[in-house]
């Protein structure tokens, strides 16, 4: 009886975490490499109409980046707004090389060979 009990409890120590994971773990920035930028110009306004019929506005950025390790790359992303002119952001890129998320960082977390 008591085994029984421990094999229940390991289980539902092993979902709680796995439902931990899931909630808190932003698949967008995992596992990801990481490149820099700096916004220059305001992006280009991109409309895309939605199945119901309502407009999405984002704005499209494109520009040369670098990561950690010096090596420079070409990529291609959008916000849902426009972007501070002289930010600096941190973008999130998959093995695709397309940008899956950004953060915004300060000038002293850029790569030296980004600033």
């Amino acid at each position: 009886m008591k085994k029984g009990w421990f094999i229940f409890l390991v289980i539902i120590v092993v979902l709680a975490g796995a439902s931990y994971a899931v909630l808190t773990l932003d698949f967008n920035r995992f596992n990801k490499e990481r490149y820099y930028i700096q916004i220059t110009q305001d992006g280009e306004k991109i409309e895309d109409r939605l199945d119901n019929g309502e407009t999405m506005i984002r704005y499209g950025y494109k520009g040369d980046a670098v990561n950690d390790e010096g090596k420079h790359k070409e990529l291609e992303f959008s916000a849902d707004k426009q972007l501070r002119k002289g930010a600096y952001l941190m973008l999130y890129v998959n093995k695709e090389g397309e940008v899956t998320s950004y953060d915004e960082v300060s000038k002293k977390d850029m790569p030296k060979e980004a600033s």
